[in-house]
């Protein structure tokens, strides 16, 4: 019956997400080179805040705790276990603050409105899983980035969705990139959950009324720290809190 009912919701949910894309592709172009970063910053927020919204047409509402663990002004590195695309809009909206950026596979950077504009103009990295040089490359030119400005980086070291909720094993490199080009910065376990129940039919139609969950643990400063154990913290206190 929910797969029914979902149908025509998914369809409207589909539109306005459309329609939103489209209508802050030229917005973000305009504020990035007229009226520089924090503006574009902004837009990118609040686009991702319309976007959050219109998922409420299907029934999703979120919830995240944990914020209050993230230090002020530093560089950041938000580890997370990955399920969805859901993922991604409320990490955006929800720390916008720490301005997220994200490690992403090359293809997102072109063909979709908005969203590649975004990852291309943004301070994202855009690497391809074919060219191991040329990703820990752009993973090096991140972890500068983000030591230098004080802003964050996203990194979902499965490298893959999980289309069950069970994590896959986590990669080391992306990570020890970062660890290394990154010295000031910290590690930000993040677990989400249920996110991937959105997409429980597959690509459509969507699940209806999922509660996604995300939870920010302690953040873990990398000079205090080896790489094995900073990463062996980081994906127990992840995996820990998976339901």
């Amino acid at each position: 019956m929910q797969k029914i009912i979902s149908y025509p919701l998914s369809v409207l949910y589909a539109i306005v997400f459309l329609f939103w894309l489209l209508i802050f592709h030229p917005i973000q172009l305009v504020f990035y080179y007229i009226f520089g970063y924090n503006a574009h910053r902004m837009s990118v927020a609040v686009l991702n805040f319309f976007l959050l919204r219109t998922s409420h047409i299907l029934g999703t509402v979120y919830t995240i705790t944990g914020r209050e663990n993230l230090p002020e002004n530093k560089p950041l590195i938000l580890v997370c276990n990955h399920q969805s695309m859901h993922d991604i809009i409320p990490i955006i909206w929800f720390l916008r603050n720490v301005h997220p950026k994200f490690i992403s596979k090359k293809e997102l950077g072109k063909g979709i409105p908005s969203v590649s504009l975004n990852l291309r103009i943004g301070g994202s990295a855009l690497i391809d899983r074919k060219d191991g040089k040329q990703a820990l490359a752009e993973i090096k030119k991140a972890g500068e980035y983000i030591n230098k400005t004080n802003r964050s980086m996203v990194i979902f070291p499965e490298g893959t969705r999980s289309k069950t909720g069970i994590p896959k094993e986590f990669a080391t490199n992306g990570l020890k990139m970062l660890y290394k080009f990154a010295p000031d910065a910290y590690f930000v376990p993040i677990s989400i959950n249920n996110s991937w129940k959105m997409n429980r039919f597959g690509q459509f139609p969507l699940g209806l009324g999922t509660k996604i969950t995300f939870q920010i643990h302690k953040p873990l400063k990398i000079s205090d720290y080896s790489f094995d154990e900073i990463f062996e913290k980081t994906e127990e206190s992840i995996k820990k809190h998976i339901n």
